[in-house]
């Protein structure tokens, strides 16, 4: 099965978790992007990549003339846009597309968002072109996403329990990973922050409908890990029990320059 297949097929299947999910829902991440581009003059016309349940269209949709939400998978959109009618919300569009093949025509928007997504995509580097492409000159690019550890030993675990997780998890990029696609395609940064993020196991695993098996072999996996990684990812434990463990979330706010960086 393809990448789109398996991504289609997860989050077709996990729909109504992701559109309810408090975690998407809410968070420091989301505070923060509303506090940023509420305050920015320049806000016509948006585009939010891999909506998902809908929750940066609807925080973002009062600020904005035009909203475009895309996501890969249909199902999906159609919660994401129950969601956003049930808001009210009037200026918001919805798009099947990819975000290695945006289906718009170059500097089409403004804003570009795309928020705990990217982990998912095939081709990085693919992307933050698409995304150069269809941004208008001095245009923002804002992308939030899980990011993994400098450190290589701990970048394999993060990866990896991902992964075993969710079949349509790619790769969470290190933060300075990011940080070279995007100023190599001629990006500009103007901020850069990170949040933490703690996870609760069973609902974490609640998200993707995770079988009993997998739950075991993941809970095997952090209760063998070296002590240094249960310390780095503050993974707790009762009674050979994981209850929760934390991992970072990278926000990155980049624009658009003149000068493309070869």
């Amino acid at each position: 099965m393809n990448n789109v297949k398996i991504i289609t097929k997860q989050f077709g299947d996990n729909a109504e978790n992701y559109v309810k999910s408090e975690m998407h829902a809410k968070g420091l991440d989301l505070q923060y992007l509303v506090q940023q581009l509420k305050k920015n003059k320049k806000n016509n016309r948006l585009l939010d990549i891999a909506t998902g349940g809908g929750h940066v269209t609807n925080a973002l949709a009062p600020f904005f003339k035009s909203v475009v939400a895309l996501d890969l998978t249909e199902r999906m959109l159609e919660k994401a846009k129950e969601f956003i009618n049930t808001n009210g919300h009037k200026n918001v569009s919805f798009v099947s597309g990819n975000a290695e093949d945006l289906p718009f025509s170059a500097a089409s928007f403004d804003t570009i968002v795309c928020r705990v997504a990217a982990h998912h995509f095939q081709n990085p580097s693919q992307f933050i072109r698409e995304v150069h492409r269809t941004l208008e000159e001095q245009g923002l690019f804002i992308l939030i996403d899980n990011i993994a550890p400098e450190n290589e030993e701990y970048d394999i675990f993060y990866n990896f329990i991902e992964k075993k997780r969710d079949p349509s998890h790619q790769r969470a990029l290190k933060k300075t990973e990011w940080i070279s696609y995007l100023e190599q395609s001629g990006f500009q940064m103007r901020s850069c922050l990170t949040f933490e993020k703690r996870f609760n196991f069973e609902t974490w695993c609640d998200m993707m409908q995770v079988p009993l098996q997998t739950r075991t072999m993941l809970t095997d996996h952090m209760l063998e890990t070296s002590k240094e990684t249960q310390e780095f990812f503050q993974i707790k434990i009762e009674k050979q029990k994981v209850i929760s463990f934390s991992a970072e979330t990278g926000l990155f706010i980049y624009q658009k320059t003149n000068t493309l960086k070869r």
